[in-house]
């Protein structure tokens, strides 16, 4: 949390759970390249397909349903025929791109 009266940054004490929250989300190789993908923006099924060169169509509805459970996506169904379906980063989700830059980072030095 952010305090006011200091202009610190002040964190939990139970830090170490929040770290284990945070990797829940970030919860494999699937996941995280679909968030990269929403952070250029809205993007449709068969878009995200595309990009995610190997990804089954099984696995990528899966992980859809996960991150819009965990409030990281939004899903928009259009009423056309056929259905037009796409998905963006909620505010939630785009407050991921500074952490997942870092690790981005971190892994081209580290890794």
């Amino acid at each position: 949390m952010y305090d006011l009266d200091s202009g610190k940054m002040e964190y939990p004490i139970d830090i170490e759970c929040s770290i284990e929250k945070a990797l829940d989300v970030l919860n494999g190789k699937w996941t995280f390249l679909i968030i990269r993908d929403l952070f250029e923006g809205k993007k449709r099924f068969g878009e995200l397909r595309k990009s995610l060169v190997g990804i089954s169509p099984k696995t990528l509805s899966v992980r859809l349903k996960e991150l819009e459970s965990k409030g990281i996506i939004e899903r928009t169904a259009y009423p056309t025929i056929p259905p037009t379906v796409e998905y963006s980063l909620t505010e939630k989700g785009k407050s991921l791109k500074k952490i997942i830059k870092e690790m981005k980072l971190w892994g081209a030095i580290w890794g």
